[in-house]
C-alpha cells in the first residue's frame, strides 16, 4: 500500500493536476481524522478537499472487477487539497497549510473519557464536519501502537511485485486482515487500553483504511499515517525510519503515563524502529511483539531482533500470534 507505490500514485495525480488544471471537483468538504488526548488537550485533525464527482468511493458492487477496485484507489488520490481555509471549532480556528491539513487543539475536559465527537466548520459552511478524538481511560494498564501493513493486514511488502498487486487491485471488502491480530488487538485492548496506529499508509487512505478496520472487528484507534505532498517545507521522500519514529515519540509523549505494547513484523524494519525507541525511553516500552511474514527473515532484522533482546525487554516473534492468545 504503501512507500514507493503510494508515492508513484501521488506524484501521477499532482502531474494530472497540472496537465489538466480545469478538471472539475466537487464541494469542498473536510476529510476527518481520528485525533487524540495529551494530558491537557485534545488533538482534532483533519483535512479540507474537494473530490471529483462520484470518485473516491468504494465501488458498489459486491465483487467489483480488478479494474473498478484500481480506478477506486487511484481517486483517493485525485483530491484538491485547499490552503488557507478557515477551520473552527468550539469557539477556536486555525487555518488549512498548503497540502488542506489542520489541527487543532482543545482544552481536555477532567471528567470525559472514551471517543468524543465535535462539529467542525469551514469558511462559513452550513454543513458541519464531525471531528472525533480517543481520550483513553484513566484505568488503562497500558497503551498499544501497532504497524498495520503485514503486521494486521496482509500487503507483501517485503515483495515489490506482490505489494504493488494486493495495493492497487483490493477493495476494502477483499482485503486480508490476519484473525489473529484482531483477536490479539483485542486481548491486549481488554476493553479499556488505548490503541494507536502508526504505518507508511497515506492520509489519502485514512477513510479506506478505517473500512477495512470497521469490516473485521479491528479495535478503532487513532491513526499516524504519511503525508505524501510535497510543500515549502516537507518533501515526498520522508524516510520511513524517521516517520514511524516521530509518530511514536508523539503517541508516548501524549501518554507520559503508560507504558507501552509495540507491535509490527519483521518486513519493514519495525525492530530497528522498536529498538530505537526503547533506547530512546527507557522503562516505557513493555513489549515488542513481531509477525514474521516473510519466510526468510534477513540479516538485518535478527541482528536489531538480538538488540532488542539485549535491552532486557520481553520479545516474541512468530509467523503467527496465536501462541499469544488465550486458550
Amino acid at each position: 500500500m504503501i512507500g514507493r507505490i503510494a508515492e508513484f500514485a501521488a506524484a501521477c495525480g499532482r502531474g494530472f493536476k497540472v496537465l489538466r488544471p480545469k478538471r472539475k471537483f466537487g464541494p469542498a468538504e473536510i476529510d476527518p481524522y481520528f485525533g487524540y488526548a495529551t494530558e491537557d488537550k485534545i488533538v482534532l485533525r483533519g483535512r479540507v478537499l474537494s473530490r471529483r464527482p462520484d470518485k473516491g468511493k468504494t465501488p458498489a458492487k459486491h465483487s467489483p472487477t480488478i479494474w473498478t477496485n484500481f480506478k477506486a484507489m487511484a481517486a483517493l488520490f485525485n483530491t484538491r487539497e485547499l490552503e488557507n481555509i478557515c477551520v473552527q471549532c468550539e469557539g477556536l480556528e486555525t487555518l488549512t497549510d498548503e497540502e488542506g491539513y489542520f489541527e487543532i487543539n482543545l482544552p481536555r475536559p477532567s471528567d470525559t473519557q472514551g471517543w468524543i465527537a465535535f462539529e467542525c466548520y469551514f469558511n462559513d459552511h452550513d454543513e458541519p464536519g464531525s471531528l472525533t478524538a480517543l481520550l483513553p481511560s484513566s484505568e488503562a494498564e497500558y497503551g498499544i501502537i501497532s504497524d498495520i501493513d503485514d503486521t494486521l493486514i496482509k500487503t507483501e511488502t517485503w515483495s515489490l511485485l506482490r505489494n504493488l498487486w494486493n495495493s492497487l487491485t483490493g477493495s476494502a471488502e477483499s482485503r486480508l486482515v490476519f484473525s489473529d491480530a484482531v483477536e490479539l488487538i483485542k486481548t491486549l485492548h481488554d476493553n479499556v487500553n488505548p490503541v494507536f496506529y502508526v504505518s507508511s499508509s497515506p492520509w489519502n487512505l485514512h477513510a479506506f483504511l478505517s473500512e477495512i478496520f470497521d469490516r473485521a472487528g479491528l479495535i478503532r484507534g487513532p491513526k499516524f499515517l504519511r503525508d505524501l505532498g510535497i510543500s515549502k517545507k516537507k518533501i515526498v521522500n520522508q524516510n520511513h525510519n524517521s516517520r514511524k519514529t516521530r509518530s511514536i515519540d508523539t503517541i508516548l509523549a501524549a501518554n507520559s503515563g503508560l507504558q507501552f505494547i509495540l507491535i509490527g513484523d519483521t518486513g519493514q524494519h519495525d525492530a530497528r524502529v522498536y529498538h530505537d525507541t526503547i533506547q530512546r525511553h527507557p522503562d516505557r516500552i513493555r513489549q515488542v511483539i513481531l509477525r514474521a511474514p516473510n519466510p526468510s527473515m534477513d540479516k538485518s532484522d535478527k541482528l536489531w531482533i538480538e538488540k532488542i533482546m539485549a535491552t532486557g525487554t520481553p520479545i516474541y516473534v512468530g509467523e503467527t500470534y496465536h501462541a499469544l492468545l488465550k486458550p
